[in-house]
């Protein structure tokens, strides 16, 4: 092959020349093909049932960075025994659907778990978040989590640290998850190279600045973040996609090729949009960050309410299946432990489950007093959360984040954000609607005064748990006040 000839075709391989009109017209129609045969194979697999009603697998579509964790921790956990949950691998969660019978599974994975899973006898709930701040969000967890690598050397020490760690636990690390499993690394590497920059400057002379966000010597400027391929693929519409099932950890083969067809061509995203919004619709609850009182309570009155009522029933069924096994035979009651391991209940890890459950499932449960355990649950989590992640910036200062540090970024960054994340904004508006529409049902369906009543029965909660120390303030004020009143009896006399 001549020279000049050889190295066209070089640089057509590394694409360096642009592909005639023609080919990008082929492209794009096959993109269009590919996309819209997903999307109509998408509605036809779609469960048209009654959407209000608590079926009997309960799936968290986990948004990243939309408060899930609190819900997990403070809502669901109170309301569901360890037994009853799926595993909680997060992205590991590749199980068999027909052996474990668990009732609840929370997890980072996107709408094509759904795959795997009983479509009509599941309900599936998630929270949004303003895409703006998600990203925001996103960006400043990615620091914190890899900044607590570096009391490490090096990268080198840190990668092998974790490692180790991962083979020799049980436990679930965040290096794990979808999807900080790829975020974290990739802020890791490159929060040791500036830290190794440094080093080697020598001091550095750091300028008095409120732009957390943009401190290029310590950590990745924001823009540089969100102009990334990395967050190009992951994090921009990553809740559309999360939603439509179309992410990098997606379980159908088809949705990184229709994924990337909507990332290359950006008008096919209305037909993403289109299933995405119709699997909202369908949904059993919806919930906005942003609106976190309101979306609580009405999280504990849509699901909660269900689940208390679920599991009274199921725990009574028990009890009489329990008596009568009792008078059976014994083998009806053994246990096949491989079933048992993979979420089954036999008898006894049944009747056990209020006991595990805590509060949740007594027989006087209430809306209310669920929502008093979840505020008194929330604020320990976010105490604990800010502990962290105090400790983790500290190896970074001047970066540390705080709130006044966000209007300060440019409009122009904001903007580029904006512009990354089309698909998001507008399907946020929409769940914003599907909001509204909920709020207004349970409006409806509770009356003005129970709506207060589940706020006055979290009050109550928290005033009897202050009351002691209410007491006690108001017997060292008397204390004072008499005190202060003989002073100036005797002062008088003495005058």
């Amino acid at each position: 092959m001549d020279p000049p000839l050889r190295f066209l075709v070089l640089l057509l391989l590394i694409g360096l020349v642009p592909p005639d009109a023609s080919s990008i017209t082929e492209d794009f129609g096959y993109c269009d093909r590919v996309v819209r045969k997903w999307a109509d194979y998408s509605f036809d697999q779609e469960v048209r049932e009654d959407k209000h009603t608590l079926r009997d697998l309960l799936f968290f579509l986990h948004v990243p960075r939309t408060g899930g964790r609190t819900y997990f921790y403070c809502f669901l956990k109170k309301l569901y025994p360890s037994s009853l949950e799926c595993p909680r691998s997060y992205d590991k969660l590749r199980f068999d659907p027909r052996k474990p019978k668990c009732r609840l599974l929370v997890t980072h994975d996107d709408y094509s778990m759904m795959s795997k899973l009983p479509r009509e006898r599941t309900s599936v709930v998630t929270i949004l978040r303003d895409p703006v701040d998600r990203v925001f969000s996103t960006y400043e967890f990615s620091v914190e989590v890899a900044a607590r690598f570096l009391v490490h050397p090096n990268l080198t020490s840190a990668t092998q640290m974790a490692g180790r760690l991962r083979s020799t636990t049980k436990a679930v690390s965040t290096l794990d998850i979808w999807p900080w499993k790829y975020l974290v690394p990739w802020m890791r590497e490159d929060l040791f190279a500036r830290r190794d920059a440094r080093y080697h400057r020598g001091p550095i002379n750091i300028r008095s600045s409120n732009d957390s966000y943009n401190m290029e010597d310590f950590a990745m400027p924001l823009l540089e973040y969100i102009n990334h391929p990395v967050s190009e693929d992951i994090i921009h519409n990553g809740a559309t996609f999360q939603v439509a099932g179309l992410t990098n950890n997606s379980y159908l083969t088809e949705s990184h090729e229709v994924r990337h067809c909507v990332q290359k061509h950006k008008s096919l995203g209305k037909h993403v949009l289109r299933v995405a919004k119709k699997r909202l619709d369908d949904m059993l609850y919806v919930g906005l960050t942003e609106e976190h009182r309101e979306s609580a309570t009405m999280f504990a009155n849509v699901v909660g309410a269900q689940v208390i009522s679920q599991l009274r029933a199921q725990n009574s069924t028990m009890d009489i299946v329990a008596d009568h096994t009792d008078q059976g035979s014994p083998s009806n009651s053994e246990l096949d432990n491989n079933d048992h391991q993979s979420g089954t209940l036999d008898t006894k890890a049944k009747k056990s489950a209020p006991i595990e459950n805590g509060e949740a499932t007594e027989a006087n449960m209430t809306v209310g007093k669920l929502m008093g355990a979840y505020e008194a649950c929330i604020s320990s989590l976010r105490k604990d959360q800010a502990r962290r992640r105090t400790s983790s910036l500290k190896r970074i200062s001047p970066v540390n984040f705080p709130r006044e540090a966000r209007p300060q970024v440019p409009e122009v960054v904001l903007q580029r954000i904006r512009s990354h994340n089309e698909l998001d904004l507008e399907l946020y508006e929409y769940a914003r609607d599907i909001y509204a529409t909920q709020h207004k049902t349970i409006m409806k369906k509770f009356p003005k005064e129970s709506w207060e009543n589940i706020f006055s029965s979290r009050n109550d909660f928290t005033f009897w748990k202050a009351f002691p120390l209410t007491i006690t303030v108001i017997f060292v004020l008397i204390f004072c006040l008499l005190f202060v009143n003989a002073r100036r009896r005797t002062l008088k006399v003495k005058t």
